[in-house]
């Protein structure tokens, strides 16, 4: 079994400073454990962790197959992604993803700057198909990585966002290929897990090919008409921000679902931001 598709980033220097003094921003850190399953049976588990700190963020992700499944694979990945808040806009500045499992690995390192990408590099190279739909330029501007797309702007922060915090479209670009998941709201939940207790946003969510898939894979088309894709978003307490609890998507032999067992924010105030 394969982990998800290559995703990346390499360092890219993109401070744009404040032109005003703004107030007091919000900041949090995050710690966050799920639990990957397919079929209800465990294949494994995957740590998210990050801060939040004014105008700036980092994500890091591990993966790990377990199990059965581990043993056979050896399927492990990870992943860190860092960027800037302008409001309720997130604007990546790096991302870099490594995945392995028993028969082959890939790393992929992506520089960004305004949600355009600067930089790329993929290790190997992504093999050229005849049906793999050709990326153009386009493809690489108004987007954000993978992970960035974890973190959600909500203009209402705190408990009970609802309908704010789906019914948007995340344009992405992974390295290899351009999509978008379109998320819309389809009500609330309550929730008592490790490190939370509340309400979350239920968003039902679709997958969009746009480029760098492969148009004959049966497993392309399945994912495009797929209509059992959702996902539960919590508030990240301290901030603007929400993000997955879980996700569960219907794949061609069975639901997986990535869960979070522990969801433990440390909300914190930064300092004043003033102009240099």
């Amino acid at each position: 079994m394969k982990l998800s598709p290559p995703f990346a980033s390499s360092a890219c220097l993109a401070a744009l400073m404040l032109a005003l003094s703004v107030p007091a921003a919000r900041a949090a850190s995050l710690d966050a454990i799920y639990d990957v399953t397919l079929l209800g049976l465990s294949l494994g588990k995957a740590n998210l962790s990050g801060g939040i700190d004014g105008a700036s963020y980092k994500l890091d992700v591990n993966a790990k197959l377990t199990g059965l499944v581990g043993s056979f694979t050896g399927g492990r990945g990870s992943g860190a992604a860092t960027g800037n808040l302008n409001g309720s806009r997130l604007s990546p500045a790096t991302f870099a993803v490594s995945s392995a499992n028993s028969s082959e690995s890939r790393t992929v390192r992506m520089a960004l700057d305004r949600n355009a990408v600067q930089a790329l590099a993929i290790e190997p190279p992504i093999d050229a198909k005849p049906d793999r739909v050709p990326l153009k330029d386009e493809h690489q501007r108004n987007i954000m990585d993978p992970l960035s797309a974890f973190l959600m702007p909500v203009e209402v922060s705190g408990r009970g966002s609802g309908a704010a915090a789906c019914n948007r479209t995340l344009a992405i670009f992974d390295g290899a290929a351009r999509y978008d998941i379109k998320l819309s709201y389809s009500g609330t939940r309550e929730i008592k897990i490790d490190g939370y207790s509340g309400p979350v946003s239920v968003c039902q969510a679709r997958y969009v090919p746009i480029a760098g898939h492969r148009s004959l894979r049966p497993s392309t088309k399945f994912m495009a008409e797929n209509k059992e894709i959702s996902t539960w978003l919590a508030p990240v307490a301290g901030t603007n921000m929400m993000l997955p609890v879980r996700i569960s998507v219907k794949t061609m032999i069975g639901t997986a679902v990535i869960e979070a067992s522990s969801f433990k924010v440390d909300p914190g105030v930064t300092a004043t931001a003033t102009r240099n």
